[in-house]
């Protein structure tokens, strides 16, 4: 009976591998496909090599992969048992004596390995690559900046100095309406200009750009002293921008990071550090109310809890740490660790400097009157440390859930396509469809909701429960209506 049931799961996986290996092409390439066409028109005309083009789309493929990964589980699963339904080889091994447990069984492990595999790779691959992307697109967005101009848009034209706003946009001849341009790049002074028309010039290697305004104003201001502004009027000037270059001008690091480009331990750290600092103005807000409350009826002012919240462990982090003190070497390991753990630790003076001013204050008794605009204050900023936490924990949380949806979708898959044995293509496209729209609505309402602290950020795990009870709930009445029976019964 092992041999047989052995037998029987190698040529159910078997049957299930190539639809699952064409579906996952086929939806990547469609998803794809639809990144092309979106961002094909801030591409073109800049002047990109074709690798770097290359490069952008080939970057964008592992957020695809995550996210067809479960479609195609879901894809593959209808699709197999639909014909093997159709050409009744599921009706000879129910009269067999096979069950639907026994016959569920591979595919379910299948699925739960599929997962693990996924999840593996939205933790460790994705991150990398989405942060890749990013820098990569900041890169070519500084690449010849005349062309990727906008209407009623306040456009970068060099970064942090030069601003450029028109009402209208001449992409043909690069005529400018109702024209304003700001310039920060003196440390002392700053200039806006205002004027009703212009156009645009570069240089024949793109590198210096030329703007020429008509019938304008020209203001200038010191920033540090409001008394000093001079205003001049002009029938034409000319401002030259040096330096907006035409060369591709790679970042060769980035230290900030992103929710989506960062592990689930990256995001551990920055969720700990939010809890930490929730806490921390949520003591200092209570302290000060309290103290308030009790100076008047006369008693002593309460002293701030200095003691920094517990952290909280994390196992599949002290997983990976302990294999990968297994994994690399003693010296490598000592020297990542010390790497690692140098994060910002609150302490008493750090504590204390929260709100010195008011301290002492109140230790040398000179404020009679509450001071609700300083709690409001830390109320805020433990708001603010708590939506930060809030959208790592939603972004840790859809990534577990999007990687096990591969076995909810099994669950789906198997009862809907024994019921529906004659269904065909039809049934496959359809039902992954339905169900995977589904299931991103779900995703998208429920992070929507969580990032605004409407609901929990636990709200991501919805859509697979609710796919998991509908899926239990059909296997478990297809199961009675299609009961196997031994010959002889």
């Amino acid at each position: 009976m092992q041999h047989r049931m052995r037998i029987l799961s190698r040529y159910l996986l078997r049957q299930h591998a190539a639809p699952f290996v064409f579906a996952l092409t086929a939806t990547t390439a469609i998803m794809l496909l639809n990144q092309i066409a979106k961002r094909f028109a801030d591409l073109v005309g800049k002047g990109l090599p074709r690798g770097v083009i290359a490069e952008v789309f080939t970057l964008s493929v592992p957020f695809i992969v995550a996210m067809t990964i479960p479609m195609a589980v879901l894809v593959a699963v209808l699709y197999a048992l639909s014909r093997l339904s159709s050409d009744n080889e599921l009706t000879a091994l129910k009269a067999t004596g096979i069950s639907l447990g026994q016959l569920i069984r591979p595919i379910l492990l299948a699925g739960a390995a599929v997962s693990v595999l996924s999840f593996l790779f939205s933790d460790h691959v994705l991150p990398r690559s989405n942060h890749r992307l990013r820098m990569l697109l900041a890169d070519i967005a500084r690449k010849k900046p005349t062309f990727a101009l906008k209407e009623q848009v306040v456009n970068e034209v060099k970064p942090a100095t030069f601003f450029l706003r028109s009402g209208r946009i001449d992409q043909r001849t690069m005529g400018l309406r109702d024209v304003t341009i700001y310039d920060v790049a003196d440390q002392d002074r700053s200039r806006v200009t205002y004027a009703d028309s212009g156009s645009l010039a570069a240089t024949e290697n793109q590198e210096n750009l030329y703007i020429t305004l008509y019938h304008g104003t020209m203001h200038e201001f010191s920033r540090y002293d409001p008394k000093l502004f001079q205003q001049t009027d002009f029938d034409r000037e000319v401002i030259k921008v040096a330096g907006v270059g035409n060369e591709l001008d790679r970042s060769t690091g980035d230290a900030y990071k992103g929710d989506r480009e960062m592990s689930i331990c990256e995001m551990d750290r920055v969720i700990s550090s939010a809890r930490r600092e929730r806490v921390v103005y949520e003591r200092r807000a209570n302290t000060i109310q309290r103290s308030d409350l009790r100076r008047l009826v006369g008693l002593a002012p309460l002293s701030p809890d200095t003691t920094p919240p517990a952290r909280r462990a994390n196992l599949y982090c002290f997983a990976l740490e302990k294999f990968a003190a297994w994994l690399v070497p003693q010296e490598a390991e000592a020297q990542q660790v010390r790497g690692s753990r140098a994060r910002p630790v609150l302490g008493r003076e750090t504590l204390e400097r929260f709100n010195e001013p008011g301290r002492q204050a109140y230790l040398t008794g000179t404020v009679p009157t509450p001071r609700w605009s300083e709690v409001q204050g830390f109320r805020d900023r433990a708001r603010g440390a708590r939506i930060r936490e809030a959208n790592y924990l939603v972004e840790a949380h859809k990534k577990a859930a999007i990687a096990l949806a591969a076995i909810v979708f099994v669950l789906i898959a198997v009862p809907t396509a024994l019921r529906f044995p004659r269904g065909g293509v039809g049934l496959v496209i359809g039902a992954s469809m339905g169900v995977f729209t589904l299931y991103y609505i779900g995703l998208i309402a429920g992070e929507s909701l969580a990032n605004r602290l409407v609901a929990p950020p636990t709200i991501m795990w919805a859509p697979n429960i609710l796919f998991t009870l509908v899926g239990v709930l059909l296997l478990w009445r297809t199961r009675f209506e299609a009961a196997p029976r031994r010959a002889g019964t």
